[in-house]
């Protein structure tokens, strides 16, 4: 089980720009979920009704896109995490999972490791999607330097942009600064070794992905002491949109099996032994 937490302060200010979803639930689970690069909260916005009612889902709120569209967007992961710990640290206040689609699981592992470092409550599950462990070399090529039309040219070729959007101008205008930031993140991170985590991790992936197939999802194992269980779909690096209702059906059960097993390991508390 996870480490105690000191109770938690108030979910204000900074703290609400960062974490989307109910500031105070009765849910007996909370999962944040972190974007792909050049994603955003609304990536997730069809997860919540699909998920059982007694998980609050909260998307993370990066700066530099929707309601966050005039801060800077950041385009280094440490400084990334070393703003999100402090603003998520209100929300440990019940057990959660973190989930993370290609960029936004580097993330989440990184979040993870970061709370451990500063002895605050871990995730019960870490999952991630699209992505190899963090110690595997690189499997994208860097893009972030190229002009816009050579940049937006190598993001399209890789699926992550909707190909509507290059005939606005002016809402593209708005993306490309954080979409470059993204790329400029993952292509500058760099993985540090550390103990590995103590929570189970679910990896999942698309079976014609070319950046995290089958091998690269298994490599995640070296990241925990915990099981670790891998998952495909049909398609390609972006599998969750299409196979969304199926994604979000494994999370939830993978969830709800975590959760027995934590409480028959320690025995039910008083507001477990009320959950129907």
């Amino acid at each position: 089980m996870s480490s105690l937490f000191t109770p938690p302060t108030s979910r204000s200010g900074g703290s609400r720009a960062w974490i989307g979803g109910e500031p105070e639930t009765t849910r007996r689970l909370r999962v944040f979920a972190l974007p792909f690069a050049g994603g955003n909260a609304a990536s997730f916005g069809e997860w919540s009704p699909k998920l059982p009612g007694r998980i609050a889902f909260s998307p993370v709120h990066l700066p530099g896109r929707e309601r966050r569209i005039m801060e800077p967007a950041i385009d280094d992961a440490a400084t990334l995490i070393s703003q999100l710990v402090p603003a998520i640290t209100p929300w440990l206040d019940r057990p959660y999972a973190l989930f993370g689609h290609s960029m936004g699981a580097m993330l989440a592992y990184e979040l993870a490791v970061a709370l451990g470092e500063r002895g605050l409550r871990g995730p019960e599950l870490l999952i991630v999607s699209g992505h190899g462990a963090p110690n595997l070399p690189r499997r994208f090529p860097v893009i972030s330097h190229l002009a816009d039309r050579e940049f937006l040219a190598a993001v399209m070729e890789l699926g992550g942009l909707p190909s509507a959007l290059l005939e606005e101008p002016e809402l593209l205008a708005l993306v490309l600064p954080s979409l470059r930031a993204d790329f400029r993140l993952c292509e500058t991170y760099e993985w540090h070794a550390r103990p590995p985590l103590a929570c189970p991790i679910l990896a999942i992936g698309g079976r014609s992905d070319p950046i995290a197939g089958l091998p690269e999802l298994r490599s995640w194992q070296a990241m925990t002491s915990e099981p670790l269980a891998c998952e495909m779909f049909d398609g390609n690096h972006f599998f969750i949109h299409h196979a969304m209702p199926a994604v979000v059906a494994l999370i939830a059960r993978a969830i709800a099996e975590r959760l027995r097993d934590s409480s028959s390991a320690r025995g039910p508390t008083a507001s477990e032994l009320r959950i129907s």
